[in-house]
């Protein structure tokens, strides 16, 4: 099919300058290690804090949901870039599906996500960490979703900022931080968190990827905060697809 291969086209098109310029690709690989780095020393004197024996059972899946939530949601500033040197009026005047457009840059922030995620289950091998196989092979399906959507939105919020650039920065900055209200650094529950924080919390979309992570990460595919983590990261990436797709469709030269 036509979108299938322009899809691929598109994902080769973004993939390949990194690939034969890896610095910046490289730096952004750095990103495990500064996590891993700065919260070692402080984990290691805490309890499991959900119940299990290490504190990495927790806190390594709300990491990696706060890395898909840094990484993407910048990613609409690589389009930013593009508008401003006439490199997207070019492209869209070739025959490539819009759509396509959306879904290979998308694909590639993916990629980098999940290739950021493996490095860090790679480096906790040697820790106390448990990796339960199919927990995280789902773990990281869910991710590649919720990474789709946050991904999506951010290329929707550069269309629609083309002309005022500074307007993308600074939606993306009152957004993210508010999304930090769902548990990723530390887990936020009805008995240790201020009520305020609590219900903020219960509101926030991915306060239900986080605590799904964490389950599948855990072992436990069977438990139901999976089931509200996967129609949250599932209505984020239909949401940000449809309007990225939109917002496509609808960009002039």
């Amino acid at each position: 099919m036509k979108v299938i291969t322009d899809t691929r086209t598109a994902f080769a098109r973004e993939l390949g300058p990194e690939l034969r310029q890896p610095a910046s690709l490289l730096f952004t690989m750095m990103l495990p290690f500064l996590f891993l780095a700065l919260f070692a020393p402080l984990l290691s004197g805490m309890g499991g804090g959900t119940g299990t024996g290490s504190p990495w059972q927790w806190f390594v899946p709300g990491m990696l949901v706060l890395l898909a939530l840094s990484a993407t949601a910048g990613a609409g500033a690589s389009l930013l870039n593009e508008m401003s040197s006439g490199a997207f009026e070019r492209l869209l005047v070739t025959p490539l599906n819009r759509a396509a457009m959306l879904v290979g840059r998308a694909r590639k922030e993916v990629v980098v996500l999940l290739t950021q995620a493996l490095l860090i289950l790679v480096l906790l091998l040697p820790t106390d960490f448990r990796l339960h196989p199919l927990g995280a092979l789902a773990g990281l399906a869910l991710l590649t979703v919720f990474g789709v959507g946050i991904g999506a939105l951010s290329f929707t919020l550069a269309l629609h900022s083309r002309r005022q650039q500074t307007l993308f920065y600074g939606v993306q900055q009152v957004i993210f931080f508010p999304l930090l209200l769902s548990g990723v650094l530390l887990p936020i529950t009805e008995a240790s968190a201020p009520t305020w924080l609590y219900v903020l919390s219960r509101i926030n979309p991915v306060t239900y990827v986080v605590e799904a992570e964490r389950a599948l990460f855990d072992g436990q595919l069977a438990e139901t905060g999976v089931l509200y983590g996967t129609v949250a990261a599932t209505a984020v990436a239909v949401l940000g697809v449809m309007a990225g797709i939109r917002g496509m469709r609808n960009a002039t030269v």
